[in-house]
């Protein structure tokens, strides 16, 4: 085994758009666990649009990313060495490693434990997607908020991204008409095509957000009963102009104002008028249904119902990159960084 664990520190925090310059390469020793605990080798690296938010100092729903310490995040991978009894040299596990190629994982955390994880049938990238934080975030936002009914409408924005294309495959299940907004033709045909959506409008074809409004409302003309949102700005104004009275919005993320730039809505007033319900939610704090929806979305990936794709980074080194990336919508599904 080798005595170097490579791994992506926060060097600064941004101000504006987040830049590779704000991260650092360092190498350490390879940590030794301590009674209780599981040194694990990480296979995979999860990037994520909420980790921009950890790195600025502001108020937020969790504490900011400690400055020269290892970038937060999930990661899949191998126990290498263990001093629990509960888990074995071998076993495969999702843990909160960051960004790193080893880390220590305690096995008596509770729900911050390490969770072992079946690769027979599922792949254990799609353990940091498809069947992890993101598949339990679209899962929650559409069954617990926008609440599907069959024959209604359902709208997602970053439709064929880690969260997104969740959203549309749950909603279809539902027996709903799904739309999805994504940016580029490649992005929307693959939407429809391989995901199953009923259309898909691609924002970077509208000139101005009045086009934007008028692209929505040729592909829902019954009007929108859901909206998963992920993005924000002139999008959410668009759907916001389409909402059915009595509509339902998840929000997810807004990822076009991860860079500090503010939001404001157009058209606030539709909220009353249409008598919408507008809830943000973090998945992480509705640890009860993790195991339900963990359930579903396994069975589902396993048996080919529930289709998704990754974005894959090779190598430490391209973390960076790779998340500014995502940041800028460059990604196409789920992004990942491979080590193994």
């Amino acid at each position: 085994m080798t005595a170097v664990n490579r791994r992506i520190v926060l060097a600064s925090r941004p101000t504006g758009a987040a830049s590779e310059a704000n991260f650092r390469l360092e190498s350490a020793p390879v940590p030794v666990p301590a009674a209780g605990q599981v040194l694990v080798r990480h296979h995979y690296l999860s990037l994520d649009p909420y980790m921009r938010g950890r790195m600025s100092d502001r108020k937020s729903y969790a504490a900011p990313q400690p400055i020269g310490e290892v970038m937060i995040g999930g990661t899949a991978g191998e126990v290498i060495a263990s001093e629990h009894p509960g888990f074995q040299v071998g076993d495969r596990v999702v843990s909160m490693g960051g960004w790193q190629e080893y880390s220590i994982a305690d096995g008596n955390a509770g729900a911050l434990a390490p969770r072992k994880v079946d690769v027979r049938r599922i792949a254990l990238s799609a353990y940091l997607g498809v069947v992890g934080m993101p598949g339990v975030t679209a899962w929650y936002g559409l069954n617990r908020i926008c609440e599907p009914k069959a024959g209604e409408t359902v709208c997602v924005s970053a439709a064929t991204g880690a969260v997104g294309s969740v959203v549309g495959q749950l909603a279809k299940a539902h027996g709903c008409r799904v739309v999805g907004i994504a940016g580029g033709k490649e992005k929307c045909d693959y939407a429809v095509n391989e995901l199953g959506l009923d259309a898909c409008i691609d924002y970077k074809a509208a000139p101005d957000p009045r086009a934007l409004v008028g692209l929505l409302a040729a592909a829902t003309p019954a009007g929108i009963d859901g909206y998963f949102e992920n993005v924000g700005g002139i999008v959410l104004d668009a759907v916001l102009a389409r909402m059915n009275a009595f509509g339902r919005i998840a929000v997810c993320g807004m990822i076009s104002g991860y860079d500090g730039e503010p939001l404001p809505l157009a058209y606030p007033a539709l909220i009353l008028t249409s008598r919408l319900k507008v809830q943000g939610f973090i998945v992480s704090e509705h640890p009860k249904v993790w195991p339900e929806a963990l359930g579903e979305l396994g069975a589902a990936v396993a048996s080919g119902k529930l289709k998704y794709r990754e974005s894959i980074a090779s190598g430490i080194a391209s973390a960076p990159a790779a998340f500014i990336g995502l940041l800028k919508g460059q990604n196409f599904g789920k992004q990942v960084v491979k080590l193994l």
